[in-house]
């Protein structure tokens, strides 16, 4: 089972983009009401990177979801948008945009 069907278990009202997007899946997170577009990223390969890359943020997603082993991360891209716009940097460590709680939601699994 790849990530975003693990993810779609997380979601309600949950919708599929018809052609080639930028985002996976759509939906509601269970036990909120806000519908949002979900870019789900591999956090295997970006930890292997060891970076994140902003140039995988300029899309038509709300919110990028990263999985751990206990959780799903979910980090706002309007949010991140305006951060690397004032840092000025085109890659980042991933682990410090996870503990930003500006821009951060957490679903336990």
């Amino acid at each position: 089972m790849n990530q975003v069907e693990k993810f779609s278990k997380y979601l309600n009202e949950i919708e599929y983009p018809n052609q080639k997007e930028d985002w996976n899946i759509a939906g509601i997170i269970k036990g909120q009401n806000a519908f949002y577009k979900f870019d789900v990223k591999d956090l295997k390969k970006i930890n292997q990177e060891h970076s994140f890359c902003t140039n995988n943020i300029n899309n038509k997603a709300d919110k990028i979801v990263l999985e751990n082993l206990k959780e799903w991360v979910i980090l706002d891209i309007k949010e991140i948008n305006k951060y690397v716009i004032n840092q000025k940097k085109k890659d980042y460590n991933i682990n410090d945009l996870i503990n930003n709680d500006q821009w951060v939601m957490k679903v336990l699994k």
